[in-house]
């Protein structure tokens, strides 16, 4: 939305979720009606359909937001966190760099510094694999690290809130624990920020205050 706001020329949004693609794309041309979106439902993971779509829509700039980023499930599914995370990630910026992408945008973590989890270990894969990438390509490869998103897919939010619907206990890893939260629109905001701002390969946020 952000980027429709800025007046992008066209918005090619791939997805393998169906139904959030249908309706963002639905929301999309409501709200926007004057900038072209393209909804294609792809597996990150298949590299043939991806490359077929970069070289169907030729796009100027990438941002990359796949991952898996359930803590918790991904630390009995490591393969699956390895195959998404890691292997996409690495044929995704291969094929950007193959196609002379202008821009191209990681999503990553404050969970791949000093990871402690297999997600962590995973995005920090993910940011290795970019910064390699970078070193020999033309494509401006930036990777931005940040923490909890408010709203947004694998939050711990929303576990938080029927825990405290239920009447309790909410359960933290430590009693002392403290995080750093942001909404999805500043997430966003800074993103994008980051990706055109041209401050380096690697953009750790600003995020305020740790919240208890």
């Amino acid at each position: 939305l952000q980027l429709a706001r800025c007046g992008v020329g066209r918005l090619v949004m791939v997805d393998i979720n169906e139904n959030e693609l249908y309706l963002l794309k639905r929301r999309l041309e409501r709200l926007f009606p004057g900038v072209p979106a393209v909804a294609a439902v792809a597996d990150i993971r298949d590299r043939a359909r991806i490359e077929s779509l970069l070289e169907e829509a030729r796009p100027r700039d990438l941002i990359h937001a796949a991952a898996h980023k359930h803590v918790p499930l991904l630390e009995t599914c490591p393969g699956e966190a390895v195959k998404n995370n890691v292997l996409a990630t690495r044929d995704l910026a291969l094929a950007a760099d193959a196609r002379g992408i202008e821009r191209f945008v990681y999503i990553s973590t404050d969970k791949a510094v000093r990871p402690t989890s297999v997600m962590g270990v995973s995005k920090r894969l993910g940011e290795k694999i970019i910064q390699s990438v970078a070193a020999r390509s033309r494509t401006k490869f930036c990777t931005v690290r940040f923490g909890n998103v408010l709203g947004s897919a694998g939050s711990v939010v929303p576990l938080f809130r029927e825990q405290i619907a239920a009447g309790g206990p909410v359960t933290v890893t430590h009693p002392e624990v403290r995080r750093y939260f942001m909404t999805i629109s500043e997430a966003v905001g800074l993103v994008l920020k980051a990706a055109y701002g041209d401050y380096g390969h690697l953009c750790i946020l600003d995020m305020g205050d740790q919240i208890r």
